[in-house]
């Protein structure tokens, strides 16, 4: 091909100037009835080197304004472009279908041939759509007659096989439809159907479809050849995919949908043209990227004046301009863009366009372009070095055996079927990075394409944004920083196509939350992923959640033991188990509290057992370098909202070892509903561990750290009026347990007025499981309430020890109530609260029957004062006076004081303590052999006890 011919003949005949060759393409044009649309970029694009061929309606054009061939005037015909009709001697064969407007075509004219093609085809029919409307069978063009039947025809051709109702033809043919709009469209069918022969225009279901190949549509040819430069570019060819572009590019005939009316083919016309600039703009960018930048310099000052408001083609052009040495042009290009932008719309340039402004400006180096290589004369391709990002493990890793051989078998068995996804959830500090790493170091060897790493700082103010994520990762895997895009979608879709056919493994650490994770998955099955949150992400589809609790005691033990050493160790056995569990067995406080016994070798074991005893300094001792457990937990509470941030130092404030549903709502003063909506958010946090069906519980060390953000963060009289709502909660709740419990007994009469009701129970044995239930939790309130400077706090405390005293009688929990009786007494009198102590005395006496031997309790009942006239407490001590002299063998004195308290229950009508105090009485009877009279007793003990109702009571009665 003579490279210069075009332009040449153009200045021989005076046409080098683009207005006037364009006139006198339009005069040729008109004399054979072609469209006269050409461009100044098209006729740029005819004087370059190696220009590409015209379509074949600017094929006849041309030939006719030179009157030569297409060969003699320069161009080439692509393999399997045929001549048209009226330059040949004769018709072709119809076999000749021509490459132009077959897919399979374009991809045999990429290799080199389309025998195969034209023999599928055999003498098919062929549709243009990307320029003025055509239909052809072989070589020979069909007629059209109407511009509506180019309508009707657009409108089946674009659905591409499914029927149009005849109602939709008519509305995209017409804007108004004319009267008989529907007779007219038989009538063009008609037409249609005579042109196009038998069995391709069919009447379907009340509308009409066409029935063609898919490769008889240029349009699909076209999207075939797009197609195939993406699979090209993916395969790190640009040469090909520019080759495969231009041949897309050479379908173009003009304006796609010339000429043809209604708002069916106005809207196609508009999206087709903008698709086309796309592929424009996607080959300069590969001719940039193969060093062409004076082609492109060309093709793009063409283009500009007929899209002046298209940034991204400026763009390109200053990039090429400067990439060609032109550095002034460039800027020049971006002023009168600047200016343009003012004039016509009155903004400013996009921020694409300006920091390549500044780029230029500073002459950034990462602005350079590659040299132009010949094709046959491209350097081969380097394979980028296969990710290898994963993080070291940790030399010391300890247990949790279940959970590595879990994560292993799901995230390899997986392999070649599904995309593996599994996630480590658990509180800050329980190790899930550790253990993600040491999992994924282990199965490293199965993903040979490499392995991704992010901390995705979840808990952090400022999570990793997934689209600054992906372009890490594409980077990573080889993608050029120029090739990944700028949204987050398509830069997800790049990398899940990057990913393809690999194997890949991806640790997503610390993740936030699933929106953060979703993009950033890979969508092949040869890939795996495995993510550490304190969030759940059950809404991921496919995942295999891990909950991470803390360590097992012995795997606790044995990480201490290989930090601090085994013969520091072995030498304080019993202070290495004091220590990790004063550390909750929690593995980053155990390392951190090892780390700092490792670096001290001054310190005993037990030393740090005695400063980690300290619950009020515990955090600030779990703090070695940069690793710091509180600094963990304020990620997580950083998070929360202002209602769970509330709950979350509100509910720390009690000591009971676990906190219900309806006790967290009493302190937080909140209805049920809403008190479960925010404890399972902390749950999903890890803030809080829900242990049963409306049971929740802190770990030791986040009660600490969540008490001191409440000493922080709330106020003096708030911290009060919770703790005071749940004390109430369990007294009110406890009286009632005692009332159904022992009906008729007038005690819960003199007990301390509450605010705030506590739980209603339906029947007895309902009652009695909650109260054996919260047991632990009442006498810690109890314990906790006897250290409150306030009387009536101290008071209540008192009545709710009254209340529960089947606790210490059933012998379920006669320790614990002890030790709250004996808090609570020696708080009284140190107050010198008269009223609490005849609260205090009359419990304890039972606790220390059970617990101190029987001397020791009369003792203790000997301190109530019967001259103070608290007649209700004074009758419930001599009658526990009564049961310690029967313990002791003294009826006779055992006998004074149930007679003193039976006395004293029937003068306040406290039935059930008349009850109790016959049956006392009947046993001092039988124990000294009147026997008469002890049954007699017991029958009107007993007899009392049945018209009150208390069967349990009875029961016990009947046994002694």
């Amino acid at each position: 091909m003579d490279q210069a011919v075009f332009a040449r003949l153009c200045e021989e005949r005076q046409w080098g100037r683009p207005a006037v060759f364009l006139a006198e393409y339009a005069k040729a044009a008109a004399c054979l009835g072609e469209p006269g649309q050409v461009t100044a970029r098209q006729f740029h694009r005819w004087r370059q080197l190696d220009p590409p061929c015209p379509a074949p309606s600017r094929q006849r054009v041309l030939e006719k304004m030179f009157g030569m061939s297409l060969e003699q005037i320069g161009f080439t015909l692509p393999p399997g472009r045929s001549r048209p009709e009226s330059a040949r001697p004769a018709a072709p064969d119809d076999s000749a279908t021509g490459g132009r407007l077959s897919g399979e075509a374009g991809v045999a004219d990429a290799a080199g041939g389309t025998d195969g093609l034209r023999g599928a085809l055999g003498a098919g029919l062929r549709f243009v759509v990307l320029g003025p409307v055509r239909i052809w069978h072989g070589s020979r063009a069909l007629p059209i007659r109407t511009p509506q039947e180019q309508a009707m025809l657009c409108v089946l051709l674009l659905r591409r096989g499914s029927t149009a109702t005849v109602s939709e033809l008519v509305d995209a043919v017409w804007e108004t439809p004319p009267p008989q709009a529907i007779a007219a469209l038989r009538t063009y069918a008609w037409r249609l159907r005579r042109a196009l022969g038998p069995g391709v225009l069919l009447t379907d279901a009340g509308g009409y479809a066409l029935r063609f190949h898919p490769e008889a549509l240029d349009l699909d040819v076209c999207q075939g050849y797009e197609a195939q430069a993406k699979d090209a570019m993916r395969e790190r060819d640009p040469h090909k995919a520019r080759k495969l572009l231009h041949m897309a590019d050479l379908l173009w005939d003009g304006q796609p949908l010339a000429g043809v009316p209604g708002p069916y083919a106005y809207a196609q016309r508009s999206r087709l043209e903008e698709w086309r600039l796309a592929l424009l703009e996607k080959g300069l960018e590969l001719d940039l990227e193969l060093g062409r930048h004076a082609e492109a310099v060309s093709e793009l000052t063409a283009l500009i004046p007929e899209h002046p408001m298209r940034e991204r083609l400026r763009a390109l052009l200053m990039l090429a301009l400067y990439r060609s040495g032109r550095q002034a042009e460039a800027l020049g290009v971006y002023t009168d863009t600047r200016r343009l932008l003012a004039e016509e719309l009155g903004v400013e340039p996009n921020p694409e366009l300006a920091r390549l402004h500044q780029r230029i400006l500073r002459a950034d180096p990462a602005l350079t372009g590659r040299q132009e290589f010949p094709a046959d004369e491209e350097p081969a391709y380097t394979p980028p070095p296969r990710p290898a990002q994963l993080p070291a493990g940790a030399v010391d890793f300890t247990g949790r055996a279940t959970a590595v051989n879990t994560l292993r078998e799901r995230l390899l068995n997986a392999h070649g079927t599904v995309m593996a996804v599994s996630a480590v959830r658990g509180l800050g500090g329980a190790g899930k990075t550790a253990l993600a790493v040491h999992v994924a170091q282990a199965i490293r060897e199965h993903f040979p394409d490499g392995q991704l790493f992010v901390d995705l700082v979840g808990q952090g103010p400022r999570p990793a944004a997934p689209a600054a994520v992906l372009g890490m990762f594409l980077r990573a895997l080889g993608t050029p920083p120029a090739e990944i895009p700028e949204g987050l979608h398509e830069r997800a879709a790049l990398y899940r196509s990057t990913l393809a056919d690999r194997r890949v493994l991806v640790l997503l650490d610390n993740a936030h939350d699933t929106a953060q994770v979703r993009p950033l998955l890979p969508g092949t099955p040869g890939c795996a992923t495995l993510i550490t949150s304190r969030s759940t992400m059950v809404d991921l589809d496919g995942v295999h959640m891990i909950d991470l609790s803390v360590m097992e005691p012995g795997d606790a033990l044995a990480l201490f033991t290989r930090i601090v050493g085994d013969q520091r160790a072995s030498a304080e056995p019993q202070a290495c188990r004091q220590a990790v569990a004063a550390c909750g067995y929690l593995p980053l406080a155990i390392r951190v509290a090892a780390s700092r016994l490792a670096t001290r070798p001054g310190w005993t074991i037990n030393t740090l057992t005695r400063r980690l005893a300290d619950v009020h300094r515990r955090l600030q001792e779990l703090r070695a370098g940069d690793l710091a457990v509180q600094t963990s937990f304020e990620f997580g509470y950083a998070q929360l909202n202002a209602s769970q941030a509330h709950a979350f130092r509100v509910l720390a404030l009690c000591d009971g070892p676990d906190v219900s549903l309806t006790a967290a709502a009493a302190a937080l003063d909140t209805p049920v509903g809403q008190t479960e909506r925010i404890l399972e958010s902390l749950v999903d946090s890890c803030l809080l561990e829900s242990i049963a069906p409306g049971r929740y519980r802190y770990h030791d060390l986040l009660r600490l750290y969540a008490r001191s953000c409440a000493v922080r963060d709330e106020r003096p009289e708030t911290r009060a009026a919770a703790f005071s709502r749940i004390l109430d909660f369990y007294l009110s709740s406890a009286a009632r347990v005692y009332a159904i419990e022992r009906p008729g007994d007038r005690l819960i009469d003199h007990l301390t007025p509450i605010e705030h009701l506590g739980q209603n129970f339906p029947d007895a044995s309902t009652a009695l499981a909650w109260l054996f239930t919260e047991a632990d939790c009442l006498l810690a309130c109890a314990y906790q309430a006897a250290k409150s400077s306030e009387d009536d706090v101290a008071c209540r405390a008192a009545d709710l020890l009254l209340v529960t005293r089947e606790l210490v009688d059933s012998g379920a929990s006669s320790f614990p109530y002890v030790v709250a009786d004996n808090s609570v007494w020696k708080s009284a009198h140190a107050a010198g609260g008269v009223g609490a102590e005849y609260g205090v005395d009359v419990p304890l006496a039972g606790g220390s029957l059970a617990e101190k031997g029987k001397q020791q309790a009369d003792a203790e009942v000997s301190r109530t004062d019967l001259a103070t006239g608290a007649l209700t407490a004074a009758c419930y001590a001599s009658n526990i006076r009564g049961v310690i002299a029967i313990y002791q063998r003294r009826y006779e004195e055992a006998e004074e004081h149930f007679r003193e308290a039976l006395h004293g229950f029937r003068s306040s009508d406290n039935f059930s303590g008349i009850a109790t105090a016959l049956c006392n009485l009947s046993r001092v009877h039988a124990a000294t052999g009147r026997t008469d009279s002890a049954i007699e007793l017991a029958m009107q003990g007993i007899d009392l006890w049945k018209s009150l109702g208390a069967h349990r009571t009875l029961l016990m009665a009947d046994s002694q």
